[in-house]
């Protein structure tokens, strides 16, 4: 019976994923002086297995690559060869090609065979260079001795499964496209009696199979059945772990960071589950306590009905959570590409960097980590290019010529706070300030250094003094401002001459769900989200000023806040005829102040946000929409946007 192997190409394509992953974070922490033979033998270990996979599911070109890969790896690792430089680099962009065929199998692009073609050769030279180095030494050093493979190093080296010991490439594709039922190499539709005993002890390595803990690895790999027959014993073998505890915790998140399935599956905790099953279970006993309540309304009935209401409405709360907790993912699926990125920039720009990642653990909303990407590679990008000095700037400035860009990521309040920072030369703000004039830009001489600092996200603006592959074109800070504006958050700036700089995000929890105010304007209700929101009091006409150029100011404990009415913005009918009768909401957003007018207070939910934009049509000043307990829809104020439309209203 033949079986469709299609059927697994997923699993595969996010395995081999994993495995690159893998394979680019221990080879970026890797000591070119004195490399961890655990980390060589975990490198060694994912590219033999994406081999083994691809083998399996007859994609030879991905086969040929990490076949020469694997050569070269497997040599370290035996401490036949020293590692240099030149091969970490071969390496990575081993990772790179080897990705892209993954990528054409997924059908999403097509394979540059000149860039395999120049990948191999590189690798093959550095082997070739490396071999006849050593050949050489060893025969200055010692007589000349045939070669022979000992018992103990056979025991030192077991291989790892799928294509162990073949005579040469050509042996190991003709077994990779055509593997016999009787050497079930594999392992993926067969158990042999080893194999159960593998799995029994938790050793099991494959495509549909955990990675096993360290010591099982270890003890797996330094016990091979040397005497079992051919198919058994590779089997048998074909059982390692991760390189250590920690590389196995950080491959499957490092991994789908770079994964293009990450928008259609999330890895959760078995705890989640179980805790999302439970309070499903509440709420279905709650529901029938209702149903059976609603046909006992004589008597004590009905307090029966209202104690069954609060306990369903605490019950909805929790699966709610419990839902959203599911969408929760560490940053690191984020944080994790970055490290190449500064090696590959850093090296480009002629610069010592240090990468520091600080909270890789704290959660965020699925949703918002595909969409911080791209603004923290800029933001990154940007503090290689502009901010941190060349080697000898930094000598002559007194500072280590290593330089540090530091990302963090921790909670605070309901929001997750995003920092990247460096220790480089920092803003220059006169020549900000020479730039916005040269630009036509209404700025002077006596702005704050926080509104200098803002002017650097003006559409266009930039002081790169050349133009290069980088940065310097003025596309950047405007579209980072406008994409974290875009999914609720802020973008915040701050800098010392000389001592470096530091951008600061604010982004909601989850995209999801937002604790709100509601107010009434009109016949309408609207939502003013909470983290936006200072006070709320309410005033008199003697409070409002009219500025020439600015338009009505309300005077509020020494500041003058621009007012603006919700009323005359959706144009609707105001409820409250005089300034006395009605609320003043003063909301901050992009570090301004401005105060809203509104007819009235309702209360304080936390509302589902649903896509106006996606189910209606883009309105300004709005967000999203909910329902609300009636059933009636309220829009969600874009406070921004709104700030936004008071500027524009003032200049008109």
């Amino acid at each position: 019976m033949s079986i469709d192997l299609s059927q697994f190409y997923q699993v595969f394509f996010d395995e081999a994923a994993e495995h690159l992953a893998a394979m680019e974070s221990l080879l970026l922490g890797l000591d070119v002086s004195n490399p961890s033979m655990d980390d060589l033998n975990a490198i060694f270990r994912s590219a033999h297995s994406i081999k083994g996979g691809a083998g399996t599911f007859g994609f030879t070109d991905m086969t040929e690559v990490t076949h020469i890969l694997e050569t070269l790896l497997d040599k370290l690792r035996k401490q036949e060869m020293t590692l240099v430089n030149e091969m970490i680099s071969a390496f990575l962009e081993a990772g790179d090609v080897i990705s892209m065929q993954l990528a054409a199998h997924r059908g999403e692009g097509e394979v540059d065979a000149v860039a395999v073609s120049a990948v191999c050769e590189k690798l093959e030279s550095l082997t070739s260079v490396q071999q006849d180095a050593s050949a050489h030494a060893a025969t200055a050093a010692v007589q000349p001795v045939a070669p022979v493979v000992t018992a103990s190093q056979t025991q030192e080296d077991p291989g790892y499964g799928f294509f162990d010991d073949e005579p040469e490439p050509a042996a190991q594709k003709s077994e990779a496209t055509d593997p016999q039922p009787e050497d079930p190499s594999y392992g993926f539709f067969e158990d042999t009696p080893v194999q159960k005993a593998e799995k029994e002890a938790e050793q099991g390595y494959g495509f549909f199979q955990e990675l096993a803990a360290p010591a099982a690895e270890k003890s797996a790999s330094a016990t091979p059945a040397a005497d079992a027959p051919p198919g058994v014993q590779q089997a048998a073998v074909a059982a390692p772990a991760a390189a250590t505890a920690n590389t196995a915790k950080r491959a499957p998140e490092k991994a789908a960071a770079s994964s293009s399935s990450e928008t259609s599956s999330i890895r959760v905790s078995v705890e989640k589950v179980d805790q999302l099953i439970n309070l499903v279970g509440e709420l279905v006993i709650t529901q029938a306590m209702l149903a059976q309540s609603a046909q006992d309304m004589l008597g004590a009935g009905g307090e029966h009905l209202q104690s069954g209401m609060y306990q369903l409405e605490r019950n909805t709360r929790d699966l709610q959570e419990a839902v959203m907790s599911i969408r929760m993912m560490p940053i690191s699926f984020v944080f994790s590409r970055f490290p190449r990125l500064v090696r590959d920039l850093a090296g480009k720009l002629n610069k010592q960097v240090e990468l520091k990642l600080v909270g890789e653990n704290t959660e965020l909303d699925k949703g918002l980590i595909e969409k911080i990407s791209d603004p923290l590679t800029h933001l990154v990008r940007n503090s290689l290019d502009h901010g941190i000095e060349s080697v000898e700037k930094r000598i002559a400035a007194g500072k280590n010529a290593c330089g540090t860009i530091t990302l963090k990521a921790f909670h605070q309040g309901g929001n997750v706070v995003i920092e990247v920072a460096d220790d480089g030369g920092g803003l220059n703000r006169g020549k900000i300030l020479s730039k916005a004039k040269e630009r036509g830009l209404p700025v002077r001489d006596e702005m704050t250094d926080q509104e200098v600092w803002a002017l650097i996200m003006e559409p266009g603006f930039s002081t790169a003094d050349v133009v290069t592959d980088v940065s310097g074109r003025g596309v950047g800070m405007d579209v980072v401002k406008r994409n974290i504006a875009e999914i609720g958050g802020r973008v915040e700036l701050d800098s010392l001459e000389g001592m470096g700089s530091r951008v600061i995000i604010r982004l909601p929890l989850t995209l999801a769900i937002l604790d709100g105010l509601s107010v009434l304007v009109g016949n309408e209700t609207y939502i003013v989200p909470l983290g936006a929101i200072i006070e709320s009091l309410q005033i008199s006409e003697s409070d409002l000023k009219t500025v020439s150029g600015e338009g009505r100011m309300l005077h509020v404990r020494g500041e003058y806040l621009p007012l603006v009415a919700l009323h005359e913005v959706f144009n609707t009918k105001a409820r409250a005829e005089r300034l006395e009768q009605g609320i003043v909401v003063i909301v901050e957003a992009e570090g301004k102040k401005t105060a809203l007018f509104v007819d009235d207070l309702l209360g304080q939910h936390q509302v589902v946000i649903k896509s106006l934009e996606s189910n209606f049509r883009k309105i300004k000043g709005v967000s999203g929409a909910t329902i609300m307990g009636d059933g009636k829809v309220a829009l969600i104020l874009d406070v921004a946007a709104l700030v936004t439309h008071h500027g524009m209203m003032a200049r008109d």
